[in-house]
């Protein structure tokens, strides 16, 4: 019989190699010794019927008749795993084909529960080094770059999913959220803190002095007519026309000479402002009522509407700019992100709190996860094994554990032979001439 020629521009030499023909090899073998060695039991039981009568014939006879129906009844038990024996309808063969979907499901059942266990998966994150792992991707430059680029490229699929109405609404609700909180609170006073310790407060003071002049400088002349004014309406017409311009002019003086004199470093008002800002902060970081009034008064700012307007036009000009640098790969987000990676490699190579509290937390996220996941795996192996083709997956359980079915095979047909000599020596002792 010609076999078929390759289809065209297909040559022999193309073809891939099929990866199981060593597992049919050995399967072929390993059946071959099995039968041949039940034929040789065979042979030999006819043998036996040839030599003349006597006690050790009979003992050949009995023994060769055992090993033959040993080694048949493990025939018929190994083939009955897997197809009916001589195509015959027996009842309780072809196990394996009939019982594909039940086998499935035992084998989810097992996976799940036995395998799929707290103490295994705890034990697996041990041998692992899940920290070694992620500090080694982190810390690789040949590695967290391509990430932190993949992940600024998704960037903007993930701002245009959230849409712009849903966010504004999302920071609307949150932002008043946080700023009322405790965490709101604790970062205006980390923020003051700051400043205060910086020395940044007196640029604030500074700043408000210089505006305050330049106020007066701008309204000297509305401020010159209003003062004129009332002392006219305090002090009478005549009054106001003798020493109005007067009094005007020496108030406005007195309030430029004042804020003069508070820009000096040392002035007392600048440390009086001093004194009470870091008062107010202390207030702010020990006083509960103090901080919660602070809350109050930023969660009531951040609900204005002016104020969500304003987030909202935040947002869109900080979606905008995101979508630009985050199409740039050498823009501000991917060294960012890159920069994250390498900072937390390093935190996780020089300490080692880290690098428990990582394994920790996944294993606690593993171990909530780990009652629906088992269900899932069970439903998931049941129903990849239920799709499997029946023949299919008949040869590929075969070839895997055919050969040491053949073991018991031939063990089946040696420890007959031995049993059936042995009892036959035995009961003929006992008994003397028996029929075996």
């Amino acid at each position: 019989m010609t076999s078929l020629p390759p289809p065209s521009g297909v040559t022999r030499h193309d073809r891939l190699p099929d990866p199981e023909a060593p597992l049919r090899r050995a399967l072929a073998r390993h059946r071959a010794i099995a039968t041949g060695l039940l034929a040789g039991m065979a042979g030999l039981m006819l043998l036996a019927y040839r030599l003349p009568p006597g006690y050790w014939t009979d003992l050949l006879q009995a023994a060769a008749k055992a090993g033959v129906v040993g080694g048949l009844a493990d025939w018929f038990a190994v083939t009955a795993l897997f197809r009916r024996p001589l195509g015959l309808p027996i009842p309780h063969t072809a196990i394996i084909p009939r019982q594909k979907e039940r086998l499935g499901q035992g084998l989810g059942r097992f996976v799940a529960n036995h395998v799929f266990t707290e103490a295994e998966v705890a034990r697996l994150l041990g041998r692992l080094d899940l920290a070694g792992i992620l500090r080694g991707f982190l810390a690789d430059p040949a590695t967290a770059r391509p990430a932190a680029e993949a992940i600024a490229a998704s960037l903007p699929r993930l701002l245009a999913s959230l849409g712009d109405g849903r966010a504004r609404r999302l920071l609307g609700r949150l932002l008043p959220r946080l700023a009322g909180g405790p965490a709101g609170s604790r970062i205006v006073v980390r923020a003051l803190r700051s400043l205060v310790e910086g020395g940044r407060h007196q640029e604030v003071f500074d700043l408000a002095i210089t505006e305050l002049r330049r106020l007066l400088v701008e309204k000297e002349d509305q401020l010159r007519t209003a003062i004129e004014g009332k002392v006219r309406e305090e002090g009478g017409r005549l009054v106001g026309w003798a020493l109005g311009a007067t009094v005007a002019r020496r108030a406005l003086a007195g309030l430029t000479a004042e804020l003069q004199r508070m820009e000096a470093s040392d002035s007392d008002l600048r440390k009086a402002f001093e004194l009470w800002i870091r008062t107010e902060v202390d207030r702010l970081e020990n006083d509960p009522e103090r901080a919660a009034a602070l809350g109050r008064a930023m969660r009531k700012a951040m609900a204005h509407p002016t104020v969500a307007a304003w987030l909202g036009d935040v947002w869109a000009r900080l979606r905008a700019a995101l979508e630009a640098d985050a199409a740039n790969p050498g823009g501000r987000t991917v060294t960012l992100l890159e920069g994250a990676f390498s900072n937390a490699g390093t935190l996780l190579s020089e300490d080692p709190a880290a690098r428990e509290r990582l394994t920790l937390a996944v294993q606690r996220v593993l171990v909530r996860l780990m009652p629906a996941a088992r269900v899932q795996l069970a439903d998931f192996i049941a129903k990849v094994v239920a799709g499997w083709d029946t023949a299919q997956v008949t040869e590929k359980i075969e070839l895997r554990v055919g050969r040491d079915l053949q073991y018991v095979r031939m063990n089946g047909t040696l420890v007959g032979f031995l049993v059936g000599g042995a009892l036959f020596a035995l009961l003929t002792a006992v008994f003397g001439r028996v029929a075996f």
